[in-house]
C-alpha cells in the first residue's frame, strides 16, 4: 500500500504544459484558489512572510511569487499588506502566458500586483533580485537536481529570504485530495493533477537536503495543516 509513496514520482501533470489554455485551465484556477482557501494552504506562506518581516522597520517590500498562477496568494498578501500600511510591489512569475492572462484579469482591483510571463531557469530570471521569494504549491513540479541547481542560485536574488509552501507526501494526503477532488471538482485537470501532486511532493528530510546540496543552512521548517511543508529560508546575500 505505501510502497507508491517510497520515492518522488516523475509523472508529468497536466499543468505542466505550458500550451495549456482556455475554459480548463481558467476552471482549474478557479478551483485551486478554493482548495487553497479552503484547506488554510495561502496562510501557511502568510505566516513565512510574516516572520520574515517581522520586527524590521522597513516598510516597502518587493516579493516574488515563482508559479503565480491565478494571483489568488498576491491578492492575500497585498490585503495584508494594505491593512499594516506597508508598501508592496508584489510580482507573480509563471511561465504559462495564458496563466498570466487570468491572473492579470483577476488581480485588476489590485494595482500594488503586476504579472511577467518568464522562465525562472532563464538568464533573464536569474538577473532579478527581490526582498522575499516565494513558491507555493510550486516546487514539486522539478526533479531533486533541478531543484538543487535552482536554489543555489535563487539564494542570492533574495535579500531578505525565502518562503516554501509545499505538499507532504503522504498516503493520507493522497487519498484525501483524490477523493474530495472526485467528489467536489467540475475540472479533469484539478481531479488528474491534485493527486499526482502529492506523489512527486517531499518527505522532510528529502526538501531538507535539497536546500542543504543548495548551500542553504539557515531554515526552519514545520509541517502545517493540511499536510503541508513550510519552509522559511533566511537568505542574506
Amino acid at each position: 500500500m505505501f510502497s507508491r509513496f517510497q520515492h518522488r514520482s516523475h509523472q508529468i501533470e497536466i499543468m505542466d504544459d505550458l500550451q495549456c489554455s482556455g475554459d480548463v485551465v481558467n476552471q482549474t484556477l478557479r478551483e485551486l484558489e478554493f482548495i487553497n482557501r479552503w484547506l488554510g494552504g495561502n496562510a501557511v506562506t502568510l505566516e513565512g512572510i510574516k516572520q520574515l518581516t517581522k520586527g524590521q522597520k522597513k516598510k516597502a517590500w518587493s516579493i516574488a511569487d515563482l508559479g503565480c498562477g491565478g494571483g489568488d496568494m498576491l491578492k492575500r498578501l497585498a490585503d495584508w499588506g494594505r491593512k499594516n500600511n506597508l508598501t508592496l510591489k508584489l510580482t507573480g512569475i509563471d511561465a504559462n502566458p495564458h496563466i498570466i492572462d487570468f491572473a492579470k484579469s483577476n488581480c485588476k482591483a489590485y494595482p500594488e500586483i503586476s504579472f511577467e510571463a518568464l522562465d525562472i531557469f532563464s538568464m533573464e530570471f536569474q538577473q532579478r533580485n527581490y526582498d522575499i521569494i516565494l513558491g507555493t504549491l510550486f516546487y514539486h513540479h522539478f526533479t531533486h537536481d533541478t531543484l538543487v541547481d535552482f536554489f543555489s542560485k535563487l539564494k542570492h536574488q533574495a535579500g531578505t529570504g525565502l518562503v516554501i509552501n509545499d505538499i507532504h507526501r503522504h498516503w493520507l494526503a493522497f487519498h484525501s485530495i483524490r477523493l474530495l477532488t472526485k467528489v467536489f471538482s467540475k475540472s479533469a485537470m484539478v481531479k488528474f493533477d491534485a493527486p499526482l501532486s502529492v506523489l512527486r511532493a517531499f518527505t522532510k528530510q528529502e526538501l531538507a537536503d535539497i536546500l542543504f546540496k543548495a548551500g542553504i543552512q539557515r531554515f526552519r521548517m514545520k509541517w502545517k495543516w493540511a499536510f503541508r511543508w513550510q519552509v522559511i529560508c533566511t537568505v542574506i546575500s
